[in-house]
């Protein structure tokens, strides 16, 4: 049985914004990627977009809040447009993890803290802190701590069910998360699937987002609940009273979008090569140690 046919509130379908608001749902894509990191998209372009479509947006820049501070700042100028206050950490051991804040002056002071003197070369990828040291952070700040796209993607170790499926993390990490990013736009279906069902599994709350780096992205998934505010937002998801709707970008649309956002990496495509090399040692280590176990049976 399909996870969404077990739980009607998530499901993968293109989300009817109209009738979502009918209901009294605010919609909010919560996962999305601007200008001040690796995206595309202008805050001021972002936020005019979301008035549009009539959803809220929680913008999750890389390892910064830049982004996030602009849209507060320009939000009276967008009524109706809800900004949840969030950052997409990159933990030196793999995982991206998603943290949301009800405001932004939380947010920032997590950022000046625990995040922008760990930054490296490249400012979009890992920062020099594990998984556990930035869970560790998190506690006791109001923050609601998410795991970004957990069993993806398929070349790096950039989720964290992945890192614990493989070794590479204790299962025990997982209980620390408050939620699961059950629907990830940037993801394949089946990984997506396996979200859905580990969010119900271990009956923790659920997000989703469609990890948009460029305009035409946004609101291809969104996270929908009955609320006025970030606060309360939040508040709905911790209690499970929210609901996904969403599904995946095909290739193309992808294609699209990682062209859009390669020149961002070149000018540190040094460090990036050094950071990627470094995030996949324990794979060499393991196909390593395979190896010499396998030579040892052979002889």
């Amino acid at each position: 049985m399909p996870p969404e046919d077990r739980c009607p509130c998530i499901r993968f379908a293109c989300p009817d914004i109209p009738a979502l608001r009918a209901e009294g749902c605010l919609p909010v894509d919560m996962h999305i990627h601007t200008e001040h990191s690796d995206g595309r998209p202008r805050v001021a372009a972002l936020l005019r977009a979301c008035s549009r479509l009539g959803i809220g947006v929680a913008i999750t820049d890389h390892n910064q809040v830049g982004g996030v501070e602009e849209a507060v700042r320009l939000s009276r100028d967008y009524l109706g447009v809800v900004v949840i206050p969030g950052m997409e950490v990159s933990a030196a051991d793999g995982p991206h993890i998603l943290l949301y804040f009800s405001d932004t002056a939380e947010l920032r002071e997590f950022y000046d803290r625990h995040v922008r003197e760990y930054k490296q070369e490249s400012p979009f990828l890992a920062i020099r802190r594990t998984t556990e040291e930035i869970l560790d952070a998190a506690e006791g700040t109001g923050a609601v701590v998410v795991a970004a796209h957990p069993f993806g993607y398929a070349f790096f170790n950039k989720g964290v069910c992945k890192c614990i499926d493989r070794g590479y993390l204790d299962p025990s990490v997982l209980d620390r998360f408050d939620g699961i990013e059950a629907i990830c736009g940037n993801m394949a279906h089946p990984l997506n699937e396996k979200a859905v069902s580990l969010a119900l599994q271990r009956r923790l709350p659920a997000t989703g987002g469609t990890d948009g780096h460029i305009l035409p992205d946004i609101g291809g998934v969104v996270t929908a609940a009955e609320a006025e505010d970030a606060d309360g937002f939040l508040d709905a998801i911790v209690r499970k009273r929210a609901c996904i709707v969403g599904r995946e970008k095909n290739f193309l649309h992808k294609g699209v979008m990682g062209a859009a956002i390669l020149p961002k990496y070149l000018p540190h495509t040094v460090p990036s090569l050094r950071i990627h090399y470094e995030q996949n040692i324990p794979r060499l280590r393991r196909f390593v140690d395979r190896s010499r176990r396998q030579r040892s049976e052979d002889r």
